[in-house]
């Protein structure tokens, strides 16, 4: 599903997703800096690795 179908959608357990996606998103990116670990993410349908130092780099905290 896209964006826009998400926020669109007529259940809003499905709708509200979107947000709980992101805010475990953050949560993993901060936990990887609290422990100095790497994450790894989907870029351009490639898997990427960001460690820790990227992620304090791009102000997470």
């Amino acid at each position: 599903m896209t964006r826009d179908q998400l926020t669109q959608a007529k259940d809003k357990d499905l709708a509200a997703s979107l947000i709980a996606i992101r805010r475990a998103a953050k949560a993993a990116r901060e936990a990887a800096v609290r422990t100095d670990t790497a994450i790894v993410v989907q870029r351009d349908q490639k898997l990427v690795r960001v460690t820790a130092e990227e992620l304090r780099r791009a102000g997470v905290k």
